[in-house]
């Protein structure tokens, strides 16, 4: 009895940093797919249309709508692939990949639907309370513009294509990467493995972390990791993305008539 008690702390430890390897191992791959991704898509069209033409919003949405469906595609179906092939058959990188997993089960309810604009305003509010916190060290520039690739003087039918693609395209691949893709693979990763709390604690920070390192901007950053946290809570809450896709969309159309209606950018 004695010698079972004295393996059990060594063998939980080791364990959890196998867990914590394997969790790295997605985040690393997530970020490197959709940087890659952005930089690749945006060097060749540079080199194939020339900077004049690709900053039109018609070619600025193409090359967004590029990007997200190669992002997702590297992301949800390449690890599977990867991980069939080796001999030892390792599930360092996940293999099948469900609809449950993304997020994607069943259809929006009006549970989700009337979650949208509450997860809108929790979110709000936590990002100020952060962008607070952080306004207090002088590194932290609050006011800082996002480059989101579209002019801020536009026509009515530009407009119309800067909104599909900043307030529909991009909140409904993010939502499946992230909360769908990478939450739950992570989640399903430490589920069993530790306390239902800690577990999803655990994957609310990372996912949303490494949200908004990938934002490659701070303030931006701490905004989308409080919008992150929100979002995971409300798939831990409706068990799917959809609430957290409407919300996410009102966030980005909110800000999309601030700065391109309001002009307040």
């Amino acid at each position: 009895m004695a010698k079972r008690k004295q393996e059990t702390p060594e063998k939980s430890e080791k364990f959890d940093k196998k867990l914590i390897g394997k969790a790295f191992l997605m985040c690393l791959w997530v970020a490197t797919s959709v940087i890659a991704v952005q930089f690749l898509i945006a060097y060749l069209m540079l080199w194939t249309l020339g900077a004049e033409k690709l900053s039109q919003p018609v070619w600025t949405a193409v090359y967004s709508a590029i990007s997200y469906v190669l992002a997702m595609g590297l992301i949800i179906f390449v690890p599977p692939k990867i991980a069939t092939k080796k001999k030892n058959k390792s599930k360092t990188l996940p293999q099948k990949v469900s609809r449950e997993e993304l997020g994607l089960r069943d259809l929006p309810t009006w549970t989700d639907i009337g979650l949208g604009p509450v997860g809108f305003i929790a979110s709000t509010i936590l990002a100020a309370g952060l962008v607070g916190l952080f306004s207090l060290f002088p590194w932290f520039n609050a006011e800082e513009a996002q480059d989101v690739g579209f002019s801020l003087f536009m026509n009515g039918g530009d407009r119309v294509i800067a909104f599909l693609t900043l307030v529909v395209i991009a909140p409904i691949a993010e939502e499946i990467i992230f909360r769908g893709w990478l939450y739950g693979k992570i989640r399903a990763l430490f589920h069993n493995k530790m306390s239902e709390q800690y577990c999803t604690l655990l994957s609310i920070f990372i996912v949303s972390l490494l949200f908004g390192i990938v934002h490659l901007q701070w303030n931006v950053g701490v905004n989308v990791f409080a919008l992150s946290v929100v979002l995971c809570a409300l798939r831990e809450i409706t068990g799917t993305i959809y609430a957290g896709i409407l919300t996410h969309m009102i966030k980005n159309g909110v800000a999309f008539y601030l700065i391109y209606v309001l002009g307040l950018g």
